[in-house]
């Protein structure tokens, strides 16, 4: 497996991340036994980053990769946490909370989940807009004074807010969504990252599955599934968005890959400042993904996948109107 160095600052990780929090009920049920399994085999792989949120499942998500990690060295590995993100017992998101005393308060819950005495890079989930993000990075460039957290990372947050937070600290990465169908950071902020030496860790790689190749109109993940809610998989949009997978598939045909494989391959083919996170909850899609990195796309096929899946092409935004107004980097 590449490694590549996470921004100017930050650490050495491999070319591509495992994503873990469809293995705590984000789409739908996932099995315990299967989602640890999994873990390992990406390890096994050479894969170091795992990506987590201390409220995915409530804290289900760290707790099972504390579980899956007993056997692991940990120094081995690189552990990225997203705090902030207030839910009810019901699940239901109630906004963001990046006060000082509460990520204090957030990540000794996270170290006592993971088993674990620090966190490689610690990130808000989203831009509090009570709280200055000076405010937010100098609480946790303080945990790094503590040895708590090794390094800051920032999701989701525009080039201003990014600009803001590395006057204060150096910032490792910034966690976005990036995609084929996703391109909206390509016009202020991956400029302003690469400006200011920050990595990519690209998350919805396959936008949830969308353009994976295995997604089918009327499938249903179950109770839970944040796809049932996500304006691209809706009846207005469903049909539109699988055209261009059927397109897509096309040239993975020709290359002898997947499709899952195609639409990886090419958020990594955008620069070795980018970090595909894939979300594989069963090894079988995990070696599926892992499999991406020998697909070699030249300029010709870098031109046809332009051309089968435009920029702005996606029928339907990226996530429902209610959360994107909590995205800073949509503004």
């Amino acid at each position: 497996m590449q490694t590549y160095r996470l921004g100017n600052t930050g650490p050495d990780v491999s070319a591509i991340g495992l994503g873990c929090m469809g293995m705590s009920g984000m789409y739908g049920a996932a099995d315990r036994a299967e989602s640890i399994a999994t873990i390992h085999a990406a390890l096994d792989a050479g894969v170091n980053l795992l990506d987590t949120g201390d409220f995915y499942g409530m804290g289900h998500n760290e707790m099972l990769i504390g579980e899956a990690l007993k056997t692991r060295k940990r120094e081995e590995l690189i552990i990225s946490v997203k705090t902030g993100a207030l839910r009810d017992p019901l699940g239901a998101w109630n906004g963001y909370d990046s006060r000082p005393a509460a990520l204090k308060n957030f990540i000794a819950y996270s170290l006592q989940r993971l088993g674990t005495d620090y966190i490689d890079i610690y990130r808000p989930a989203r831009l509090d807009p009570n709280v200055p993000i000076e405010e937010t990075v100098g609480a946790i460039a303080d945990m790094i004074k503590a040895g708590y957290v090794r390094h800051i990372g920032l999701s989701e947050v525009g080039a201003e807010t990014i600009r803001r937070a590395a006057a204060v600290h150096p910032i490792a990465d910034l966690q976005i969504e990036y995609s084929l169908i996703s391109r909206g950071i390509e016009d202020a902020i991956l400029p302003t990252c690469r400006a200011l030496g920050i990595s990519i860790t690209a998350y919805g790689v396959l936008s949830r599955g969308l353009i994976s190749g295995h997604w089918q109109k009327g499938q249903d993940g179950g109770k839970g599934d944040f796809r049932s809610v996500s304006p691209r998989f809706q009846a207005a949009n469903i049909d539109q968005n699988l055209a261009l997978v059927e397109e897509l598939r096309k040239i993975a045909a020709e290359k002898q890959a997947s499709v899952a494989q195609i639409a990886i391959a090419w958020v990594a083919a955008q620069g070795k400042d980018i970090i595909p996170l894939i979300g594989a909850r069963r090894r079988d899609r995990l070696t599926e993904a892992l499999g991406s990195s020998a697909v070699q796309l030249s300029a010709g096929d870098m031109a046809a996948i332009e051309r089968a899946v435009p920029k702005d092409a996606a029928a339907g935004a990226r996530y429902p109107e209610a959360q994107l107004k909590h995205m800073d980097s949509e503004h």
